[in-house]
């Protein structure tokens, strides 16, 4: 069975908290319409680089910082685009996949960092290492719909 979409996020500008939408339009070269990055407002705007365009983070990974490090975070708190439910989001990197009808390509990890932890809380960095999500560009326009089926492509 594919993984699946649980949630979508944007965010109009630096700083403030995501806002969630059923659903977004994705488009190649820029990210999600309406999110701080789509605007060139984001904290990151100014080190343009590959896998800026959407972030992604799994459910599951939230729910071991929970359980291991007694943190809760929702997908909103963790600041990523989508948040996914049964994906191994690290076996994505390099390789080009499907979340509904809009073709994406796994960059690089999206590595949790310093201002994360700063808008959340001590040890968050340290319990995402490695688990904080995907960053991905957008290969192909369409909308993502809450729901939607994450595929490899054959």
């Amino acid at each position: 069975m594919p993984g699946q979409i649980i949630s979508i996020y944007i965010t109009p500008s630096a700083g403030e908290p995501p806002q969630a939408v059923d659903q977004v339009q994705a488009v190649p070269g820029l990210g999600l319409q309406g999110d701080r990055y789509f605007l060139q407002q984001g904290t990151y705007s100014d080190k343009p680089s590959p896998g800026r365009q959407l972030t992604l983070i799994e459910s599951e990974a939230l729910d071991d910082l929970a359980a291991g490090a007694g943190i809760h975070l929702d997908g909103a708190q963790s600041r990523r685009n989508l948040l996914t439910r049964g994906v191994q989001l690290n076996a994505l990197v390099g390789v080009t996949f499907r979340i509904g009808a809009v073709t994406v390509h796994g960059v690089r990890l999206c590595e949790p960092c310093e201002y994360l932890e700063g808008l959340t809380q001590p040890g968050v960095l340290r319990g995402l290492v490695h688990r904080g999500g995907l960053r991905a560009d957008i290969l192909t326009p369409g909308t993502i719909h809450v729901g939607d089926p994450v595929d490899l492509l054959k």
